[in-house]
């Protein structure tokens, strides 16, 4: 094995090891149903305060993509269903910059503060009454 390659290999552990974690907790939230009572915790900011955050249905959304159904994932979290593709391109760019040996640069502050905001708004407008459909 060549230098080059044993640098290559540690340099790609990381995004391979997020890929089969996430892997291995898509798997698992597949198998073990989020809306079957009793198997996860409530949201302890649901449970505090009896509003949504933007992560209240996560669960049941992964569990709704990893069964293929689509539409229950889109009812319980839009904005992860909407995310899943982004985050997706945004581990491809890692292990590509991995696999060439540069450093993965974050995104501009202009992108990271546009998404914020996309989160807290959607955070807001999902415990308002008009748009109940938001809500898990």
């Amino acid at each position: 094995m060549t230098a080059l390659q044993a640098s290559r290999g540690r340099a790609l552990l990381a995004p391979a090891g997020v890929a089969a974690a996430t892997l291995a907790g898509v798997v698992f939230v597949g198998m073990v149903d989020p809306n079957e009572p009793g198997h996860y915790p409530v949201c302890p900011f649901y449970w505090v305060t009896g509003l949504y955050c933007p992560g209240c249905g996560t669960l049941r959304a992964v569990h709704g993509m990893a069964t293929f159904d689509l539409g229950a994932a889109m009812s319980m979290n839009p904005l992860l269903v909407v995310m899943v593709p982004v985050l997706v391109l945004w581990w491809a760019r890692w292990m590509t910059a991995a696999w060439s040996g540069r450093r993965l640069s974050l995104p501009r502050p202009a992108v990271i503060w546009s998404f914020i905001g996309v989160l807290v708004v959607y955070w807001v407008v999902r415990n308002l009454p008009f748009a109940a459909f938001l809500a898990p």
